[in-house]
């Protein structure tokens, strides 16, 4: 199962969609792009999941697909 993850950068600024926690695939400027984004590519390489943490990287929600 692949992981991608939605977290914001150091300052906020914008958000990170990374796979399996490497380097960032894209960076969003709103984390509702980030999150389309990373909910888009985890559906077409199912199965996966998607996890939007907060500032301290911490998950908040956890969505599989």
């Amino acid at each position: 199962m692949k992981k991608y993850s939605v977290a914001p950068n150091a300052d906020v600024t914008g958000w990170f969609v990374k796979l399996e926690d490497v380097a960032p695939e894209e960076e969003y400027a709103a984390k509702d792009d980030a999150i389309a984004a990373a909910t888009k590519m985890a559906q077409e390489n199912s199965p996966s999941k998607v996890e939007i943490l907060d500032k301290d990287h911490n998950i908040v929600e956890e969505k599989r697909y």
